[in-house]
């Protein structure tokens, strides 16, 4: 297999990809945007993709680890320039989003080309953020932020919640929900979840419903964590009617993409108080517009869509790569391929 690298990546990285049998590995780091930071999916700077060199290697690339600038143009660029190719490896687990661009932009040019998410990579980080949020507003932490900044000790006791005996709502059950599941779980939580599609046996799941019930599920929550990735199907899933039918008190997490949930609704929720707080990794607009009221609410926590970012994101990554090389080399189903019907 003819393998090139699209976007930054580790030397000692490129090198386990470069030792497994069968590939040849075309791995130029001059070319490539510097990394600003670890695991850093887009990088600053690097050569242009019609620089002569890139079009030599791409003329004879069959697979593809990262889309350029972690957009659909990038992947478009790739299907372009490379008539061989036929899967690309995005790091993200979100990729349906570059798909859905690229597909729009260049429907004809993206057949017979896989396209493969980092989904599952992330899982760990997102469900650790899930519980921290959940905990977050049990223990009432924005009080005790305010009280310790006032070198305020109040006078009478008030007792704080616990997660034991809650019923948490996941809304979307892949490999981030599975694992905030168990996660709650251990914590004593009752999980409730959605799924686009049915099936038994999902792990730390106590009921498993179809989305056409969110809104009655929706009064039942003590806490709600969304994971769902940002789609045709899942754009305003939460919307307005949904949120006012939340149960008051309600904590809300979202890990999965700013666009499932009807952002001007929710900062109503959050300022009338239908929400005892909301704990957000991810936004309708990125960055977080100067005008956002979500800066200035106090039961609010604003994540910069970074909670997946840990040290080993990318070792993970490429050892999900080479897993897949395997799977190829050896006639087996891809990890992770999208489906371009619906986007994940």
């Amino acid at each position: 297999m003819d393998v090139l690298i699209a976007t930054p990546m580790l030397p000692e990285d490129a090198e386990r990809i470069a030792a497994e049998d069968g590939v040849e590995l075309t791995y130029l780091p001059e070319l490539l945007p510097t990394r600003r930071w670890a695991s850093d999916t887009v990088g600053e700077g690097g050569v242009p993709l019609d620089d002569p060199r890139w079009k030599a290697a791409l003329e004879h690339a069959e697979v593809i680890f990262g889309i350029p600038g972690n957009s659909g143009e990038g992947l478009v660029e790739l299907a372009r320039g490379a008539p061989n190719l036929r899967w690309v490896q995005a790091r993200n687990a979100g990729a349906g989003e570059q798909l859905g661009a690229a597909l729009k932009l260049a429907p004809e040019e993206l057949g017979g080309i896989t396209v493969t998410t980092s989904s599952g990579v992330h899982a760990g980080p997102l469900a650790e953020f899930a519980i921290f949020g959940l905990l977050a507003f049990a223990k009432d932490l924005p009080t005790l932020l305010r009280d310790q900044r006032e070198r305020h000790w109040p006078s009478g006791q008030q007792p704080v919640g616990e997660l034991h005996g809650q019923t948490l709502l996941l809304v979307g059950v892949g490999a981030i929900g599975t694992e905030t599941a168990r996660l709650a779980s251990a914590f004593g939580m009752r999980v409730i979840a959605v799924k686009r599609s049915l099936e038994d046996g999902i792990p730390h799941v106590d009921e498993l419903h179809p989305v056409s019930a969110l809104r009655s599920l929706v009064a039942r929550a003590d806490a709600i964590v969304i994971t769902l990735p940002g789609t045709d199907a899942t754009r305003g899933l939460l919307d307005a009617d949904t949120l006012a039918a939340v149960k008051p008190g309600a904590v809300l997490v979202n890990v999965g993409r700013g666009a499932v949930i009807d952002e001007a609704a929710l900062v109503e929720r959050l300022q009338d108080g239908t929400f005892k707080g909301a704990a957000l990794d991810v936004f309708t607009e990125e960055p977080l517009p100067d005008d956002s009221p979500l800066w200035g609410l106090d039961n609010v926590i604003v994540s910069p869509h970074n909670v997946a970012l840990v040290d080993a994101e990318e070792p993970r990554i490429v050892d999900l790569f080479i897993d897949n090389l395997r799977r190829r080399r050896d006639g087996k189903p891809l990890c992770n391929a999208l489906d371009p019907e619906v986007l994940y």
